[in-house]
């Protein structure tokens, strides 16, 4: 192998297709990641525990417990990045998937090349985020939201919110840019570190959600705006 490309990082496929897995897992490999398969959801929890992944590539439909369940149960503790994967092309799953949990999600059928390049992307990004330690507190929102980048923690009101590590990420560039306009190109660059195709929802699914949390009205938001035509803004 060569050394140039080889990573620390282990990847975990929970898929029960086999022959799926077994190419995207030789892809991975020699892309220089550490690839570890589960085939059994009812396994899944187990697995990452014991294998403690750097990201998990999580397929919906699986034998035994099904992906929505796996990520619904794993993240109050897990805070790598999770890739979901579906064989439905539906709008439904998405949202459910990425308000569970879920960091980025793909649809069936995948090539390994884009699989592995929204692995890289969500690597990136873990690695940016967890290196932002120079300022490590912002407080928005006339002093009732606090963003501790550090403990990954929100606290609106003195209430914790809990939240996906995408979700968290999204509300700390908008805490950085607080009282101005960010465009969701932007957004969607300094998130998942990719160029925004024009089709992709995954911002403004996020967005909805932040707001679900927080309370904050949707037709009348107060703390995350939108500016027609130009992007969101996180009220200073």
């Amino acid at each position: 192998m060569n050394k140039d490309i080889q990573h620390s990082e282990t990847i975990l496929i929970i898929d029960d297709d086999t022959e799926l897995t077994s190419l995207i897992s030789q892809f991975l490999t020699m892309n220089g990641y550490q690839v570890s398969v589960e085939h059994n959801g009812a396994n899944a929890i187990t697995a990452v525990t014991h294998i403690q992944p750097d990201l998990i590539v999580l397929d919906l439909m699986l034998p035994g417990v099904d992906g929505l369940t796996i990520c619904r149960q794993l993240k109050p503790n897990f805070v790598n990045p999770i890739i979901m994967l579906t064989a439905l092309d539906d709008d439904i799953d998405e949202v459910t998937g990425l308000e569970v949990g879920a960091d980025d999600y793909l649809c069936k059928p995948i090539k390994p090349r884009v699989l592995l390049a929204h692995i890289r992307a969500q690597l990136r990004r873990q690695s940016h985020f967890q290196s932002l330690s120079f300022q490590d507190i912002r407080q928005v929102s006339n002093g009732a939201l606090t963003i501790d980048i550090r403990k990954r923690i929100v606290r609106y009101n003195e209430n914790e919110i809990t939240l996906s590590s995408a979700e968290f990420d999204l509300l700390w560039v908008l805490s950085m840019s607080a009282g101005n306009i960010i465009s969701r190109d932007e957004l969607h660059k300094e998130i998942f570190k990719l160029e925004y195709d024009g089709f992709d929802r995954s911002i403004d699914l996020r967005i909805s959600r932040l707001r679900k949390k927080l309370g904050d009205d949707p037709k009348e938001p107060k703390i995350i705006k939108t500016i027609r035509n130009k992007g969101y803004l996180l009220a200073n």
